[in-house]
């Protein structure tokens, strides 16, 4: 198998590489630091990872994403709103990874069964959501959520055996989610996600492109 995982240098993205190298020989690793780097919102940058790394490809993983840093924290009512943050978490969560589907999912094997998987998050489900709050991560979440679907539909039309899906890994102690972890939730190592996450992806279908998955294989209403 020929397949690659975006962000492999993040906590569930470095556990789904060794996941998969585990069970299906070596991963193309890429990200900021790999050597085969890859900056997410450079267009030329992603455009040259996926020229180099060619067609051909059963798998790609997008393992990126954006939920807080020094300068953003999720918003907790709507006077916490920062256009800054907006602008950024989209970028990352949604635009980001919009340019890996226009630049990854040609090179996805025609003749056979070929995934691109990306990672979402439960809160970016508009049924879902019951408490309110986290608005740009929650949104653009849902945008990449909508984007997943968009393409899907136009993939089909010429690779009839690809799959493309968003994935929600469940909460993982990384230090993306540690801060925000409550006290009786189920919360996974990254290995655990990534073996998860890699069985999900081995039970794909055709007929389920265009959804959006939980670590358990269960269906996500958007």
């Amino acid at each position: 198998m020929k397949c690659v995982v975006i962000g492999s240098n993040g906590g569930i993205g470095a556990a789904l590489a060794e996941a998969l190298e585990r069970r299906a020989g070596p991963v193309i690793r890429v990200a900021r630091g790999t050597s085969l780097a890859l900056d997410l919102l450079d267009e030329d940058s992603v455009a040259a990872s996926a020229a180099a790394i060619g067609s051909g490809l059963d798998l790609v993983v997008d393992a990126t994403g954006f939920l807080h840093d020094a300068r953003y924290v999720p918003e907790k009512r709507l006077g916490e709103i920062n256009p800054a943050h907006l602008a950024y978490s989209f970028a990352v969560n949604a635009i980001g990874p919009a340019l890996l589907l226009k630049h990854f999912s040609p090179l996805l094997a025609q003749n056979r069964r070929a995934v691109f998987a990306t990672l979402s998050a439960r809160v970016g489900s508009i049924t879902d959501n019951h408490l309110g709050g986290w608005y740009s991560y929650r949104a653009s979440k849902a945008a990449l959520n909508q984007l997943v679907r968009t393409a899907a539909i136009e993939l089909a039309r010429t690779r009839k055996r690809a799959i493309c899906v968003a994935l929600h890994p469940g909460t993982v102690q990384t230090g993306l989610s540690n801060p925000f972890s409550k006290a009786g939730l189920e919360v996974q190592t990254p290995l655990q996600a990534a073996e998860n996450l890699v069985a999900v992806i081995d039970a794909l279908t055709p007929q389920q492109t265009g959804q959006f998955l939980d670590h358990r294989g269960q269906k996500i209403e958007f």
